[in-house]
């Protein structure tokens, strides 16, 4: 059973992310306000909806229950903003991230290109053996929504690059810590794959 928790920071719709995960086969799914008891779920989704700061203050109350998942291997999946939270800090925001992963976020090169970025790009997949694009192909297209992008210093965790006014990371793995740039959500058939690959984890079975 895949009791999927999506951790709401009280500043949008998350409506199509809850029947993306529906029509792919989650048996729950519950929208959470709080980390406390986040163990009687199966795993947990930072979705792409919100702004750095209120998002991060939604979040540092519950920041050693975040970080006790992380060291448990606990699947979790960041959709755009949620995995640029995981990240040390951003230029959108005055605030610390939650420093899981270990670099920053920048606002993408406003004089190479249309910001905000909205629309399909496709993603070059540079880890063929990486778990959350199991099924993929390069070249595959997604849905994206951004104005800012992730860099990284560990190269390692970069999984997949999208071109943006340069090659840009896209998609990052650690263990069974997962992010995305674009949103599976909004992704069509290449989305429901990696919806799919993430419920897997939830449910042990890769």
């Amino acid at each position: 059973m895949n009791d999927i928790a999506i951790f709401d920071y009280g500043a949008g719709n998350l409506y199509s992310l809850k029947c993306s995960l529906e029509r792919n086969g989650a048996k729950k799914i519950s929208i959470i306000k709080s980390l406390k008891n986040i163990n009687r779920y199966d795993g947990l989704i930072l979705p792409g909806v919100g702004n750095f700061d209120p998002a991060i203050q939604s979040i540092e109350p519950y920041r050693n229950d975040f970080d006790n998942l992380i060291e448990k291997d606990f699947p979790v999946f960041g959709i755009c903003l949620g995995m640029e939270m995981l990240f040390n800090n951003s230029e959108e925001g005055k605030l610390e991230g939650l420093k899981i992963l270990n670099g920053k976020v920048i606002m993408l090169p406003r004089k190479k290109v249309k910001i905000p970025h909205m629309g399909w790009n496709n993603i070059e997949i540079t880890d063929k053996k990486c778990k959350i694009l199991r099924g993929l192909k390069d070249g595959s297209w997604a849905y994206f929504v951004h104005s800012y992008r992730i860099v990284p210093k560990d190269k390692k965790v970069i999984v997949a690059n999208s071109q943006y006014g340069g090659n840009i990371p896209v998609v990052v793995e650690k263990n069974n810590l997962f992010g995305t740039q674009f949103h599976p959500e909004k992704s069509g058939v290449n989305g429901a794959k990696i919806i799919k690959n993430f419920l897997r984890m939830c449910g042990g079975k890769y």
